[in-house]
């Protein structure tokens, strides 16, 4: 991921430098976009034929980074999803908060029965 939103940039400030209490989510969600998300959240995720977040585990943090530990596979859509150019990751599957965000290495358009998924080990967030 390239990018930290806002919130958690405030909330991760708060916690290591204020001592603020900040409790991470139990399960994190990735989101699809059709256009750049930016720092305070806003972009525009996929809605409809189907589209859900999901959920996405991570190994442990190793040297700065992690990287996804299973296969992150969203349902098959049923409709047009568009051309998705960016992704998000997200403390809730609906609403919630979002997280970080990046840019795809290359956009995928996902049509009428089209299945996206990222490898194993394909998603990684590095902090440097």
């Amino acid at each position: 991921m390239a990018e930290f939103t806002n919130y958690l940039e405030n909330k991760l400030l708060d916690h290591v430098l204020r001592n603020v209490t900040y409790t991470s989510p139990t399960t994190v969600y990735v989101g699809l976009f059709t256009t750049a998300p930016d720092d305070t959240g806003a972009g525009t995720e996929i809605t409809g034929n189907s589209y859900a977040r999901v959920s996405v585990s991570v190994t442990t943090a190793s040297a700065g980074a992690v990287t996804s530990s299973a296969n992150v596979t969203f349902p098959q859509a049923t409709g047009s999803w568009g051309t998705i150019s960016h992704m998000a990751i997200f403390d809730a599957a609906t609403s919630g908060n979002m997280l970080m965000y990046t840019e795809l290495t290359t956009s995928k358009v996902i049509g009428n029965g089209d299945i996206f998924q990222i490898s194993s080990g394909n998603l990684s967030v590095t902090l440097d």
